[in-house]
């Protein structure tokens, strides 16, 4: 480099996959080669012989958390963000990949349509599919489009976001006809165009088996845009967490609009805490937080965190501006939805009997089942119809089934999760009857008295 610098020449040195010569790691844990690597790039970056030259330096990474930390807060080094194409610039990059080689004949997809069903893929992946199906002589169709984006997409997020398609609506949920309302409203808003109008997200909170994944499941066949899952994206190693989430988020605002489902939020996202973590949790935290604080994003990504303990979830996670509506759910309060619960079970495992004996002796022990306890019934009664070769399972299976289940008991945590919903729920209507009007000051009091008895 110096060479050229006192020949006068113009000198530009790019070094891809720059995290893997200065990786994001504490300078002790480094190795010497490593730390050699970091020397000499500082250096470079405040070398006044450089400075005054035509020297550029690009180093070239993935993801700016994967590259050392003292190398990218260097006052002489400059981030600079080349975002995922957007659906201007990919019907730009398909025209021109078009025009050179058509889409096999059969194909259903325009231009402006491959643009629109691609958000999130990279223009390298575009060419893929389309050189793919030229090659193969494949029409591109919707469906295979759907499915190639689909594999992309996970395969893209290492293995951390799973597409939701769910074969069920809001129509398939039994009770909780307040909460199904907001749901309904939000996608009729999103059908609308009215993004503005949403909240930038929601914490589905409820005791355990009160059906809070299968609402949302539904509410993701409802909406009509893309669902995600984000899976476990903490690492054993130091950095890679922190890259696995920045390389998510990054695709989740690129495929916008999209919604986020967060299940057992309380223990995926993690608090300000950084005890024993060399200070992951914290960076994760501050991560989550700055992008689910985003405004620009209202509408466009829609959060939705689902937790039995709400109350373990940082408030700076679900106050206003971030996950803003807080949905309670709550076992069925009266006969006639504790029917319409096990009609709506038998109707998603496909054991539809009619039997007024049967739907008797379960009301007769209907207090103490939730809707994950009535599908482990139906299962049971299945198996029972299966062993015996029954073309179908009959009332005499399911009485049997129902006769022998005993659920599982853990009253100090229930009530527990009950109440935590009853403080965190912010609409009154949510509410049962017997929770609107009590003294709040009374529910905290009792709230903290189990959360002590669960921790001892």
């Amino acid at each position: 480099l110096r060479l050229r610098i006192l020949d006068g020449k113009k000198v530009a040195l790019i070094i891809d996959f720059a995290e893997t010569i200065a990786p994001a790691a504490e300078v002790s844990s480094l190795s010497g080669e490593d730390r050699n690597s970091v020397v000499i790039l500082k250096r470079w970056a405040q070398n006044p012989v450089f400075l005054q030259a035509d020297v550029t330096v690009c180093l070239v990474t993935e993801n700016l958390v994967e590259l050392h930390q003292g190398l990218v807060q260097s006052p002489g080094v400059a981030s600079i963000t080349i975002p995922l194409p957007n659906e201007a610039e990919r019907l730009d990059y398909i025209r021109s990949l078009v025009a050179v080689t058509p889409l096999p004949a059969g194909s259903d997809v325009s231009e402006e349509t491959l643009a629109k069903l691609t958000a999130g893929l990279k223009r390298l992946q575009l060419r893929g599919i389309i050189a793919d199906a030229v090659e193969n002589r494949r029409p591109l169709t919707a469906k295979f489009l759907s499915q190639r984006k689909k594999e992309l997409i996970e395969a893209e997020s290492g293995g951390l976001l799973e597409f939701i398609e769910s074969r069920y609506d809001l129509s398939m949920v039994a009770g909780h006809e307040a909460a199904k309302k907001k749901l309904y409203d939000a996608a009729a808003a999103i059908r609308a165009g009215r993004t503005d109008v949403l909240p930038m997200g929601y914490v589905i909170c409820g005791p355990v088996g009160t059906g809070k994944t299968f609402l949302t499941t539904c509410f993701a066949g409802e909406m009509g845009i893309p669902v995600v899952k984000l899976k476990n994206f903490r690492s054993m190693w130091q950095g890679v967490t922190e890259g696995n989430l920045e390389r998510v988020l990054s695709l989740v605002k690129a495929m916008s609009p999209i919604a986020v489902i967060v299940d057992e939020a309380d223990a995926q996202l993690g608090d300000r805490s950084s005890a024993g973590d060399s200070g992951v949790s914290n960076r994760v935290f501050a991560q989550i937080a700055q992008f689910m604080g985003d405004t620009e994003l209202r509408g466009k990504v829609i959060w939705f965190l689902l937790t039995c303990r709400p109350d373990l979830i940082p408030v700076d996670l679900k106050r206003q501006g971030r996950a803003e509506e807080h949905i309670a759910l709550f076992y069925p309060d009266t006969e006639e939805e504790r029917l319409a619960l096990l009609r709506a079970m038998q109707k998603k495992t496909g054991t539809r009997v009619v039997s007024p004996e049967a739907e008797r002796r379960f009301l007769e022990r209907a207090d103490s089942l939730s809707g994950a306890d009535i599908e482990a019934v139906l299962v049971r009664a299945k198996m029972k119809s299966a062993l015996e070769q029954d073309a179908a399972v009959d009332a005499e299976d399911l009485l049997v089934a129902l006769e022998d289940f005993i659920p599982p008991s853990y009253p100090t945590e229930i009530e527990l999760q009950v109440l935590a919903a009853v403080l965190e729920c912010t609409s009154k209507g949510l509410l049962p009857a017997r929770y609107r009007d009590m003294d709040r000051a009374e529910i905290i009091r009792r709230a903290n008295e189990l959360a002590q008895l669960v921790r001892d």
